[in-house]
């Protein structure tokens, strides 16, 4: 018999609708009450339109610098996934290299110390 799991999202708008709060838990994961993100970026396939759907939002808390990490992060993410979904690692191999010139124009790995 298949099995269901439930994934929920609850966001809190401020009184212009911006998002103050994303909570998020999901039926699998390995805690139980919901757990706070400042982010939500969530693509889905339309199989008969064959277009992605989606939505993102995110707290009036999420900085630039954290968007930064966010995008270096999802982008791998990515290229693992779609080696995952394809086997293709040319493809995979160069979306990581995106992320690494997207992290370095970025410089989201300098050494803090140096300065």
């Amino acid at each position: 018999m298949p099995k269901t799991s439930e994934i929920k999202i609850l966001v809190t708008l401020d009184d212009t609708k911006m998002p103050e709060k994303i909570l998020w838990k999901a039926d699998d994961s390995e805690f139980t009450d919901f757990k706070a993100a400042k982010t939500v970026m969530l693509s889905l396939w339309d199989k008969d339109e064959k277009v992605t759907l989606g939505f993102d939002i995110w707290t009036k808390e999420m900085i630039v610098q954290d968007m930064n990490i966010l995008f270096h992060q999802t982008f791998s993410k990515m290229a693992d996934t779609y080696l995952r979904a394809t086997n293709n690692t040319e493809i995979s191999d160069l979306i990581k290299k995106f992320a690494a010139e997207f992290a370095d124009k970025l410089n989201l790995f300098e050494d803090d110390s140096k300065s």
